[in-house]
């Protein structure tokens, strides 16, 4: 795990000045927010944290996996966009959506971490 830190710390600073992804995500921009989800997460304190991670997450992973498995995290997040989506503004649905999803990304992690791309 100590030779994966500068490598997740070098893609979250990509991640942080990059404003979205290959995939064309980026976090939900609250002042744009026009969905009944979109405006639950901009009212609910842990659904924005929430929504923070999985960008986050997102960005890190997409960066640091091969072309192939790039493309399955993000067919996996155009459906997780599309059941965020479904959950409308019920925050109990939305937070285990985005339970889900974190769970996920983070399994890709640990996945790279044990494997690495190293």
């Amino acid at each position: 795990m100590a030779r994966l830190f500068p490598i997740i710390i070098m893609a979250a600073l990509g991640a942080a000045i990059s404003p979205a992804n290959a995939a064309g995500y980026a976090p939900l921009d609250c002042g744009k927010a026009s969905s009944p989800s979109e405006k639950a997460i901009c009212s609910d304190y842990e659904l924005g944290q929430f929504e923070a991670r999985v960008a986050t997450l997102f960005e890190i992973t997409t960066s640091l996996v091969a072309m192939g498995q790039r493309g399955n995290i993000q067919d996996e997040q155009r459906a997780f966009l599309t059941q965020r989506e479904a959950c409308r503004a019920d925050v109990a649905c939305l937070k285990n959506a985005y339970r889900t999803r974190i769970r996920q990304l983070e399994a890709v992690m640990t996945g790279i971490a044990s494997h690495g791309p190293f």
